[in-house]
This record gives structure tokens, C-alpha cells and sequence, in this order.
């Protein structure tokens, strides 16, 4: 290669006011492929979505300093593109640009950049160099303006540079090869070790095919995604900090039934989208959620917070997975809003096309469990909100109605809650307005 050349450091966007640090699921891109502006870079796994990162500008991707399933902070370098031509523009639009003479891999910056950003270090960074023993002070960073990442730290350490120790002494670290494992709290030299490696992320265990069986194993292994253990956090918190409590409700939705059958054709032919019965029950809560606004809730400490937005949280299950999307002022919007909103929200959650903004701000949660044949559940509450609704199977079934025996079509609705909040004389009442409000449904219930 002959002449300069100019790449840009790609690092992890803002994506949120409370964003501090995502996780790279998966790269989309390996380097050496040529990059489009806005071709989808990597996933991104925050603790509410998982999205596609765009790459801001066109190039070749040359390295990738970030591993999947390796978390980063906000503003930390992940990716090195080589600009083409007709992307030099692009150095104002907030990348950092980095310039490359012929075999020279410094990053050139000015020395108060380098006094600034070499101060900023990531919590991977903090515990990767505590991990080792490493003074931060005696690394090189190859960053931004000098910064150090968690690639400078695990260089530093395979590199054999001194050690400085919690308890001053220094010594040589040996070069570690494949098969060794070195523990710094014994002598300095290598233990050998069948096939386990050095890494801060060890590599997890694979998953055992059709025809390769684990030797001497009745079980088979399963790697823990990022999204799944994000889920695992939250469902624990939720159940070690609220108490849960939970009862049940018969509906009788065969009106409802009819209703959705006279209309469902002539919707689908206006719409395009499906006329479900979630949307004729969403409108059912939304309008009880006013009588009783303490079912919008939170619990905070010495206060209940009660929010003035009914913003429904609704469970959608993908096939890894269950996220909530929100419907915002779910109050405001008629059956056809709603089955609108359902629809586009659904497409988007099983196309992993949800954005930030589509997960925020849920007061109270409802989840179609009837949809796969559930007649009853006990939902865990969508922390920290106060309940949680689930929508079971509609089922017929033999009735006695003025003492006679009539089939009808009946659900379930389930609710968890949080008894902290709320009792059960209040969820008792809001269940029977939610009743209410969906046996109401008759021929002439509009939807517009």
C-alpha cells in the first residue's frame, strides 16, 4: 500500500438518554467486505431491544475490535473503516477521523485530546486491567485521542510487559500459548491445560448436533444469549422485589365472537391488517384502566406513582424470545387504532426492526397467551410496573344461563399484580369492568 490513507473509528452510538453500554450480538460484516453507508453493521443488545447498527459512512472494513457477545460503552470504538473516495465528506458528520501513514499504526491526536480520553475508561476496561493486575497507567491506548480499550489491555497482558500487582511486586509475564491458562495468584509459569484458552469472555460450550453427541453426556449444552440473560435479570428482579398475587376471570365473549366474524373480512379488505380480538380486549382495559387509574402504577418506595399516559406494554413472542413493544396513550386510540398499532408493532418485534423508542414508557401490560391454546397462566409482572393481563384461549363451553344449559364462548383473563400497590377488592373490580366492557360488545359496536 502506497500513499496515506484515512479510516474512521465506528463506535457505539447514543441510542438512548439512559444508554451507557450495548452488546455486540452479532457481527453482520467481516472485515475485508465492502461497506455501503447505512448496510447494517452488527446487532446491537441493550437491555430493552435489539437492533441493527447502520454503518455511518461507505468503506471497507478493515478491523473488528470488539467481539460478539462482548459488551461496550457508549462512544467506545468497535470497528475500523477504510474510507473510499467518495466518503471523505463524511469526516464532519461526528466520526473520528484517524490518519494512517505507510506502515505507521499510531492514531495521531493532539496532546490535550490525549490527556482527556485517556482518562475515560469503560467499566470492561476497569475490569479486564483489575483481572490482570495491570496499572492503566503504564498501557498504550490505541483509542480515540489516546484512549484505552479492552484490545490494548489484553495485548498488554500476552505481550509479557511487566505486571504490577495489588501488592507492588513486578514480574514477567511469560508468553501464553494455545492450551495454557495462567492464574496470577500462582507462580508465574504456565500450567498446561487440554484445550481452555486465556480470554476475559471464555468461549462458551457449543451446542451438541444431530450426530455429535457429548462423550459420556445424556444431556446437550446450550449457549445463553445476550437477549436471553437480559430477560433472566429482569424476570429475577421482578420476583425478588415485588410480590406477587394473582386471580382469575371468566368472560363470556360469544357476542364478541359474532361481531369480529361479521367484520374481520371488511376490515382485513380496508385496513390490510387483521382485525384480532386483542384489539376489541385492549380497548376493554384501556377504558377500565380510567375507572381504576391505580392499575397504572408504580411502586416508589413512599410514594405510589400513578401515570396520567396508558401506555399498554404488549408481550410478543419471537422465536427466541418475548419483548414488549408499547402502545403509547392506548386511551386515545379506537379498535381499529389498536389493531393497527398490533399489527405494525407484531411485524416489527419478529423482524427485530424495533426501535428504542417503541419499548419505552409501558405503564401496564397485556399478553395474548390464548393465541397458542392457553387456558390459564400466572404471568410475571413487567418490571417495575404494578400488573400484568393475560388473555386466554376463547373456548366453548356448557353454561347455565336462567336455569338452562347453553354453549357459549368463554376466556379466561388472567392478572398478576403487585400487592404492594394493590389488593384484592380493587383488582376484583377492575377485573369485572374489564368483563364488562368486553360482554358489552354487541352487532352494533363500531370500530372507527
Amino acid at each position: 500500500m502506497s500513499g496515506n490513507k484515512r479510516e474512521m473509528e465506528v463506535t457505539v452510538p447514543h441510542l438512548a438518554e439512559s444508554l451507557v453500554s450495548a452488546t455486540i450480538g452479532k457481527w453482520l460484516k467481516k472485515p475485508g467486505d465492502y461497506i455501503e453507508e447505512y448496510d447494517a453493521l452488527c446487532e446491537l443488545i441493550t437491555d430493552k431491544v435489539t437492533t441493527e447498527m447502520p454503518s455511518p459512512i461507505a468503506g471497507r472494513l478493515t478491523k473488528l475490535l470488539v467481539e460478539e457477545g462482548v459488551t461496550a460503552a457508549v462512544g467506545e470504538v468497535i470497528c475500523i473503516i477504510e474510507l473510499t473516495a467518495g466518503s471523505a465528506a463524511a469526516t464532519s458528520s461526528g466520526l473520528n477521523a484517524v490518519n494512517h501513514s505507510e506502515g505507521d499504526a499510531a492514531v495521531h491526536v493532539s496532546s490535550e485530546a490525549d490527556v482527556s480520553m485517556r482518562s475515560r475508561y469503560s467499566p470492561s476496561v476497569l475490569k479486564l486491567a483489575a483481572e490482570h493486575g495491570i496499572r492503566l497507567e503504564d498501557v498504550r491506548g490505541t483509542g480515540l485521542g489516546g484512549r484505552i480499550t479492552r484490545k490494548d489491555i489484553e495485548a498488554f497482558a500476552a505481550s509479557g510487559s511487566p505486571n504490577h500487582g495489588a501488592a507492588g511486586t513486578e514480574s514477567a509475564v511469560p508468553a501464553i500459548e494455545k492450551g495454557d491458562i495462567f492464574i496470577p495468584s500462582q507462580p508465574r509459569g504456565p500450567v498446561r491445560s487440554t484445550g481452555i484458552h486465556l480470554s476475559h469472555n471464555p468461549p462458551l460450550p457449543n451446542i451438541e448436533v444431530e450426530g455429535q453427541e457429548l462423550e459420556g453426556r445424556s444431556e446437550y449444552l446450550i449457549d445463553v444469549t445476550p437477549i436471553r440473560n437480559m430477560i433472566a435479570t429482569r424476570m429475577r428482579q421482578s420476583v425478588t422485589e415485588i410480590p406477587h398475587a394473582w386471580t382469575m376471570i371468566e368472560v363470556d365473549v360469544t357476542n364478541l365472537v359474532l361481531l369480529r366474524n361479521k367484520l374481520k373480512d371488511d376490515f382485513r379488505q380496508k385496513e390490510g391488517v387483521n382485525l384480532t380480538y386483542l384489539s376489541f380486549m385492549l380497548k376493554a382495559v384501556v377504558s377500565a384502566i380510567k375507572d381504576y387509574p391505580i392499575m397504572n402504577s408504580v411502586w416508589a418506595v413512599d410514594k405510589i406513582i400513578v401515570k396520567r399516559d396508558i401506555n399498554i406494554s404488549l408481550a410478543v413472542g419471537t422465536e427466541d424470545s418475548v419483548i414488549t413493544p408499547v402502545i403509547k396513550k392506548a386511551d386515545q386510540k379506537n379498535i381499529a387504532g389498536l389493531a393497527r398499532e398490533v399489527d405494525d408493532l407484531s411485524r416489527k418485534a419478529r423482524a427485530g426492526k424495533l426501535s428504542l423508542n417503541d419499548l419505552q414508557g409501558g405503564t401496564f401490560t397485556v399478553n395474548n397467551t390464548g393465541s397458542f391454546g392457553s387456558i390459564a397462566s400466572y404471568p410475571i409482572i413487567n418490571y417495575p410496573q404494578a400488573a400484568i393481563l393475560t388473555f386466554e384461549s376463547i373456548v366453548k363451553k356448557p353454561v347455565v344461563i336462567q336455569d338452562m344449559i347453553a354453549v357459549r364462548s368463554i376466556a379466561n383473563l388472567c392478572l398478576s399484580l403487585d400487592h404492594r400497590i394493590l389488593d384484592g377488592v380493587i383488582c376484583g373490580r377492575f377485573l369485572q369492568r374489564v368483563k364488562e366492557n368486553m360482554e358489552s360488545y354487541n352487532q352494533e359496536s363500531k370500530l372507527y
